[in-house]
């Protein structure tokens, strides 16, 4: 498109005034706008057509292939970019990883806590066998021998 400045623009609209008339000048702006506007229309559908008619012909993957070879360190970034989104994405394969990892973190406590009430039913059961017959009862942990109630200390 020619570059325009205003003082062309203004010789323009002077010219324009004096031979058109001030009259039917809207007419002409209005008849001039919408030629205009049939133009880049005309243009649009045309570049359009152009692009769909290069995807079709696999001209962008020839174009993403030549621009790769020639940035190989953008290429491997751009890669690693999409990876990263397609696995951030929800349903992806980090949140399904980390539903996996919540399971298995559940499934640990609560085993932990299972183990943890046996061991204190079992020590608590030692501790009555212990006290009722007054006779040592062997520690849990260490296999060993407590003292029983002595003498002194009843």
């Amino acid at each position: 498109m020619p570059d325009l400045g205003w003082t062309e623009l203004l010789v323009i609209g002077i010219v324009a005034l004096i031979v058109v008339g001030p009259k039917d000048l809207p007419g002409l702006f209005r008849a001039f706008g919408r030629f205009t506007g049939k133009m880049r229309r005309m243009a649009r559908e045309f570049s359009s057509a152009m692009n769909a008619a290069a995807d079709d012909s696999g001209v962008k993957d020839i174009d993403k292939t030549i621009r790769a070879a020639s940035n190989p360190a953008k290429s491997a970034a751009d890669a690693v970019r999409s990876s990263a989104k397609s696995a951030m994405k929800p349903g992806g394969e980090t949140e399904r990883l980390s539903q996996e990892r919540k399971e298995a973190a559940e499934k640990i406590r609560q085993n932990a806590a299972r183990v943890a009430e046996d061991r204190m039913a079992r020590e608590a059961a030692a501790a009555d066998t212990a006290g009722e017959s007054g006779a040592d009862a062997p520690d849990e942990d260490t296999g060993e021998t407590a003292p029983g109630p002595t003498k002194d200390s009843a």
